[in-house]
């Protein structure tokens, strides 16, 4: 069977924009990590239920994949995809850690609804494909889209290509599991300070590297404050970037010495 690669990704800049409802609309660069990525295949099973076969720590209800493939299924109703799944199971490398602000399960889920998409020929088109993956998480559809980079607004639906030459990052994760509805629920009681539109554009329309090389680390992820205060254990990296709501830190991989 083919195997597939999902990869990470990293949050240039992360600007809550506002509220809709229950959740925080943002303005964020997404760019592709092109070195670290979770690899995925099919494999042969006896016929029975929906099976992940990788390390994972939640219950396979609970994982993006049962959810990308019970969005698809609800979506499409094909008897192709259901017999498939019951006689094949997923499978994952698992190389991104997860609840590390650095995108594995949604990516791991956007990957899959693309194996299925292709192997089953369900025809469905990226946009299709993007709006089932909103329903999974937040993230999804930014890898559906397969753009190396990209500014991600609204809840994470409205995804635009960025065009610039992709950066090599280096990656430090503590072993720290961070849950990204705390971080936004520490944000919403004590720092809510939404940019202004002005200010979403021109981050919008800056290059990656020039942010990088402008701006600090807090000023770039209105999260990583959230983040510090939520959790006592994660320290500031010096030097390093802050992923989405953590807990992963990233630098210029051109910028460190060896």
């Amino acid at each position: 069977m083919n195997r597939y690669n999902a990869f990470a990704k990293v949050n240039i800049f992360l600007k809550i924009t506002g509220k809709r409802g229950d959740y925080h609309t943002i303005t964020s660069r997404f760019m592709r990590v092109n070195t670290l990525y979770d690899t995925l295949w099919f494999e042969k099973k006896e016929a029975g239920d929906f099976e992940i076969k990788g390390d994972f720590n939640c219950q396979t209800k609970d994982n993006t994949l049962y959810k990308a493939y019970a969005g698809l299924l609800k979506a499409t109703r094909s008897e192709k995809l259901l017999h498939w799944m019951q006689t094949h199971s997923i499978c994952v490398e698992k190389r991104i850690p997860s609840f590390a602000g650095l995108g594995g399960g949604s990516s791991d889920a956007a990957t899959f609804l693309h194996m299925c998409n292709n192997q089953l020929e369900l025809n469905l088109n990226v946009e299709q494909l993007a709006e089932i993956g909103i329903s999974v998480g937040a993230d999804v559809p930014f890898f559906i889209y397969g753009y190396e980079s990209a500014n991600v607004t609204g809840i994470g639906e409205i995804v635009e290509k960025f065009d610039e030459q992709p950066l090599t990052f280096e990656i430090s994760t503590p072993q720290i599991q961070i849950s990204t509805p705390a971080v936004y629920n520490y944000y919403r009681k004590h720092l809510y300070a939404p940019i202004s539109a002005q200010e979403a554009v021109r981050l919008e329309k800056t290059s990656s590297l020039d942010l990088l090389m402008a701006m600090s680390p807090k000023e770039l992820n209105n999260l990583y404050p959230a983040a510090l205060g939520c959790y006592d254990e994660l320290s500031e990296k010096k030097g390093w970037f802050f992923s989405g709501s953590g807990s992963s830190f990233f630098r210029l991989k051109e910028h460190t010495n060896g």
